[in-house]
C-alpha cells in the first residue's frame, strides 16, 4: 500500500525569500488598494461618531422633556410659606370686623362702638373714619361675611338694622395706584325694620344682591325674624324703591349663639354654643321651611366660631378643641337635604376664635386662643400651614381677595399684614388620585372638572379617571391588535408565498404612514354611526369570523387534492378574501331585521332599558378598532422581522425529526421569535397609551370611570391638547396638565425598560434554540 505524504509551508518560509515591501516596488493597483482601505476605515470611524453624536442628542433631548416637565410641575409641591410683614403704628381700637380691599393696601376696620376706619397700609394714616351708628340708636349687634360683595350688618336696640358695604375707586396717575374708599348702603341710609319696635336685636346677619336683600334677626326675646327685600323699578323715575316683606321663623334653639345665611340667600343655620344646629330653607321667604335639627357636636364641646366656605355651600364650625369640621347639604335617598359632616382639621390645639375663608378657592384660615394660625384647604383635605403663637390675643382676621395676604388684629389692637405665599393648595395625593368628597356631591367620587362659569367653582383635578381612560383605551385597542397583528405576521412570515409576502408586507407596513387625524376623524364621523346602527352585525362579526376561518379550513382540507394543489401553497388566503367579504356583507345586511325582530329596532335603547348599560355613541368600541388598526402596522412588522428571521435550521430540523408544521410555529417559531414579539407588543402598548387624536375624535371625551365597551372615556394625551390651550400659564390646571405629561412620560419609559429587561431574559433563555 502506497501513502502520499503532503508537506505544507508555513507563511514565513514562503516569504522568507520575497524583496521587502516598499514604494518604490509597489504596484497602482496595490497603492490604490491601501488608499481605499484608509478612505473606508475613515468613513466607518465618521459614522461611527456621527451614530455616537445623534444617539448622545436623543438621550439629551428626551432628559430635557423630562427635566423641563419636572420644572413645569415641581411648584405644585411647594407648601404655604408666611412672608412679608407690615404693622400698623397706631391702635384700631376694639376691632368687631375686618376687611381688607383687592390690592390689600386698604383695611377696612369696624369697632364694638360702631366706628369705622379705612386704614391705609403704607402710611397708616385714616384716609376716611367716622361712626356707623345712626344718631339716637344704640348697637346691639353687628355681623359681616367674608367674600367679594360681603355686607355688614349692624343691629340696633330700636329693632332696626343698617346695611353697609365698603367699596373702592381706584386711579391711577402715571404708574401710581390711587385708592379712594367710600362707603355704600345696599339698601339705603336709613335703618330697616328687621323686627317689631322697640326689639332689641341680638344677633343679626344680612346679604343683599342686585335685586333682593334678605335680613335675619334674633332679638333678645329669642324670636327670630325675617326681612325680604325685593327692588321693584319705578315707571316714573330712575330711582327704584324696594318692597318689604317680614315673616317670623319660628325658632328650634333657644340659645343660638351663630346666625349664618349663605350668599344665595337660600339657606339659613341658626347655631347654638352647645353644638345643636337648626338647618332652615329660606328660598320662599315668605315660608321658610325647617329642613333638620341636629347635634354636631359631643356634650362637652362648644362652638366658638363659624364661617361659610366661599360660595356658601359648605359650613364651617370650629369648637374649643381646636377642631374645625366641613359640613354640605346632601340629599338623601328620599330626596331630601341633610346636613352631612364630610371632613375635620383637628391641626389646632386651642379654642377657635376666628375663621376667615378665600374668596375665590376652598381654603381658609384659622386662629385659636394661644395665636396660632392654620392655613388649610377643604378640597385637597391639606394642612397647609401652622405657625405656633404668631397673633397674641388674636381678635380679628382677614383675608385678602387673593389671598396673598392676611389680617390680623391683636391684643394690642395694632394691624399686622403678613404675606401668604400659597400658590397651589389644591394638589395632594388625595386631590390627585383618591376620593374625594365635593360639594353638591353625595359621596366622594373621582371627577375631573377643571373650569366652570362659576367664580367660586371648586376644581375637580382627579387624574384618577384619565388615568382609567388611557389604560382602557390601550386595553380595547390592543385586544383588537394583538391577535390580528402577530398572527398574520406568523402567517406571512411562515405559510405565505414569497411573491405574495413581497406585497402584502410593505402594504401592511405603510400603513403606518396614514395619520392619526384621518384616523379619528373616519372613526368619529363614519365608524362610530356605522356601529351605532349596525351593533348587531359588528358584534356578530366578531363571532362569525372566527368560525368562518375555521369552517374554510377545515373545507379546504376536504377538497380533493387534484384541485387543491393547483393553487400554489401560501396563496390560500387570496381565496379567503371574498369569503370574509360575503361574511361581513350579511352581518351588516341581517344586523336591522335582527334588531327589530328582537331588540324593538334599537338594541342600544334596550340595553340601556333592559340591562342599565348606557350606550354612547362614540364608543370604546370605536375607539379599540380605530386605534388597533393604528397599533397593528408596528405589531405586525417587528413580529414578522422577528418569525422570518428563525433560522431555517431549526424549523427544518423540526420538520425532518417528525413534528408538523403547527407543532413546529407553536415549540420552535415562536419560542425564538418571542423577543421581538415581546418587544413588538410593547412598543404597540407605548404607542396606544399615548395616543392622542384618535382618542380625541373618537370618544365623547366624558372623564368618566366605566369598563363597559359602550361608553365613552378621556385619555390623559386627549386631555392635555383639550385643555391646554384654554389653561391659564403658571396656574395650577396648567401645572396638573404638566404633571399629566409628566405621567404619561413615566408609564411610557417604565413599559419600555420593562420591554427591554423581558425581551433579554427571553433571549437568553431562547436564543441558544
Amino acid at each position: 500500500m502506497a501513502y502520499l505524504t503532503v508537506t505544507c509551508a508555513t507563511d514565513a518560509e514562503l516569504t522568507k525569500n520575497l524583496p521587502p515591501v516598499t514604494d518604490a516596488n509597489l504596484s497602482d493597483l496595490a497603492k490604490a488598494e491601501l488608499s481605499h482601505r484608509g478612505w473606508r476605515m475613515l468613513k466607518d470611524r465618521l459614522f461611527g461618531l456621527v451614530t455616537a453624536i445623534g444617539g448622545v442628542t436623543v438621550i439629551l433631548a428626551i432628559l430635557t422633556i423630562f427635566f423641563y416637565l419636572l420644572y413645569v410641575v415641581f411648584p405644585l409641591l411647594r407648601g404655604a410659606a408666611l412672608t412679608t410683614e407690615w404693622r400698623s403704628t397706631a391702635p384700631l381700637g376694639a376691632v368687631r370686623y375686618l376687611a381688607l380691599n383687592e390690592y390689600a393696601d386698604v383695611a377696612f376696620a369696624v369697632n364694638d362702638d360702631g366706628s369705622y376706619r379705612f386704614e391705609p397700609v403704607k402710611t397708616g394714616d385714616a384716609l376716611v373714619s367716622g361712626n356707623l351708628v345712626p344718631r339716637g340708636e344704640r348697637l346691639t349687634a353687628a355681623h359681616g361675611g367674608q367674600h367679594a360683595q360681603a355686607t355688614f350688618a349692624l343691629g340696633f336696640a330700636s329693632g332696626k338694622v343698617l346695611l353697609v358695604r365698603p367699596s373702592y375707586v381706584v386711579n391711577f396717575t402715571g404708574n401710581v395706584r390711587h385708592t379712594a374708599p367710600q362707603l355704600t348702603y345696599p339698601a339705603g341710609v336709613a335703618p330697616i325694620n328687621a323686627a317689631p319696635a322697640g326689639s332689641v336685636i341680638k344677633l343679626v346677619t344680612a346679604e343683599a344682591s342686585g335685586e333682593a336683600i334678605t335680613i335675619i334677626a334674633l332679638t333678645a326675646a329669642n324670636e327670630l325674624y325675617l326681612t325680604h327685600l325685593s327692588r321693584q323699578p319705578s315707571l316714573l323715575e330712575d330711582d327704584s324703591t324696594f318692597e318689604q316683606h317680614q315673616v317670623q321663623i319660628p325658632l328650634a334653639e333657644p340659645l343660638p349663639a351663630f346666625l349664618m345665611m349663605d350668599v344665595d340667600q337660600s339657606e339659613l343655620y341658626v347655631i347654638s354654643a352647645t353644638g345643636h344646629v337648626t338647618y332652615y330653607d329660606i328660598r320662599n321667604k315668605e315660608a321658610p321651611k325647617l329642613v333638620q335639627d341636629l347635634q354636631v357636636t359631643a356634650a362637652d364641646t362648644k362652638i366658638t366660631a363659624a364661617a361659610f366656605l366661599s360660595g356658601g355651600t359648605s359650613l364651617l364650625l370650629g369648637d374649643n378643641r381646636g377642631t374645625v369640621t366641613q359640613w354640605i347639604p346632601v340629599r338623601d335617598e328620599q330626596n331630601n337635604y341633610r346636613l352631612t359632616r364630610i371632613r375635620r382639621f383637628t391641626a389646632l390645639s386651642g379654642s377657635i376664635l376666628a375663621i376667615t375663608p378665600e374668596y375665590y378657592r376652598k381654603g381658609f384660615a384659622a386662629l385659636d386662643a394661644s395665636g396660632t394660625l392654620g392655613l388649610f384647604h377643604t378640597t385637597s383635605e391639606a394642612t397647609l400651614l401652622i405657625v405656633p403663637h404668631l397673633v397674641n390675643a388674636p381678635r380679628a382676621l382677614a383675608y385678602s381677595a387673593h389671598a396673598d395676604v392676611l389680617a390680623m388684629v391683636d391684643g394690642t389692637e395694632h394691624l399686622t399684614l403678613r404675606g401668604v405665599s400659597n400658590a397651589h393648595p389644591e394638589v395632594s395625593w388625595r386631590a390627585l388620585w383618591g376620593k374625594v368628597w365635593y360639594e353638591g356631591r353625595s359621596q366622594p367620587e373621582f371627577i375631573w372638572q377643571s373650569s366652570s362659569a362659576s367664580s367660586d367653582f371648586e376644581p375637580k383635578f382627579s387624574l384618577t379617571p384619565l388615568a382609567f381612560g388611557t389604560l382602557k383605551a390601550a386595553v380595547y385597542a390592543m385586544a383588537f391588535a394583538i391577535p390580528v397583528a402577530i398572527l398574520g405576521a406568523l402567517y406571512t412570515a411562515y405559510f405565505m408565498h414569497a411573491r405574495l409576502r413581497i406585497y402584502v408586507k410593505p402594504s401592511i407596513e405603510i400603513m403606518a404612514a396614514l395619520p392619526t387625524v384621518i384616523l379619528g376623524f373616519l372613526a368619529g364621523l363614519w365608524l362610530a354611526p356605522l356601529i351605532e346602527t349596525h351593533l348587531i352585525g359588528v358584534l356578530g362579526a366578531t363571532l362569525l369570523l372566527p368560525l368562518t376561518f375555521f369552517t374554510a379550513a377545515l373545507v379546504w382540507s376536504r377538497v380533493p387534492g387534484l384541485l387543491r394543489h393547483r393553487v400554489p401553497d401560501g396563496c390560500e388566503v387570496l381565496l379567503l378574501i371574498p369569503v370574509v367579504c360575503v361574511v361581513l356583507w350579511l352581518a351588516m345586511d341581517l344586523s336591522q331585521p335582527l334588531e327589530q325582530l328582537w331588540f324593538g329596532g334599537n338594541l342600544p335603547r334596550w340595553l340601556t332599558r333592559e340591562l342599565g348599560l348606557t350606550y354612547d355613541q362614540r364608543n370604546s368600541l370605536v375607539v379599540g378598532i380605530a386605534m388597533g388598526f393604528a397599533v397593528i402596522p408596528n405589531i405586525f412588522s417587528i413580529s414578522e422581522d422577528a418569525i422570518f428571521g428563525v433560522p431555517r435550521q431549526l424549523t427544518t430540523g423540526s420538520l425532518a425529526l417528525g413534528a408538523t408544521p403547527w407543532q413546529t410555529v407553536t415549540r420552535v417559531v415562536l419560542l425564538t421569535a418571542s423577543p421581538g414579539i415581546f418587544s413588538a407588543i410593547m412598543i404597540g402598548l407605548g404607542r396606544a397609551v399615548g395616543e392622542t387624536m384618535i382618542v380625541l375624535m373618537s370618544t365623547g371625551n366624558t372623564p368618566i370611570i366605566d369598563a363597559s365597551i359602550f361608553t365613552g372615556f378621556r385619555a390623559l394625551s386627549a386631555n392635555i391638547a383639550v385643555e391646554m390651550p384654554e389653561s391659564e400659564i403658571n396656574s395650577t390646571h396648567y401645572r396638573i396638565l404638566f404633571l399629566a405629561a409628566l405621567v404619561l412620560f413615566a408609564v411610557t419609559f417604565i413599559f419600555n425598560t420593562v420591554a427591554e429587561v423581558v425581551r433579554q431574559r427571553l433571549r437568553a433563555k431562547y436564543g441558544n434554540l
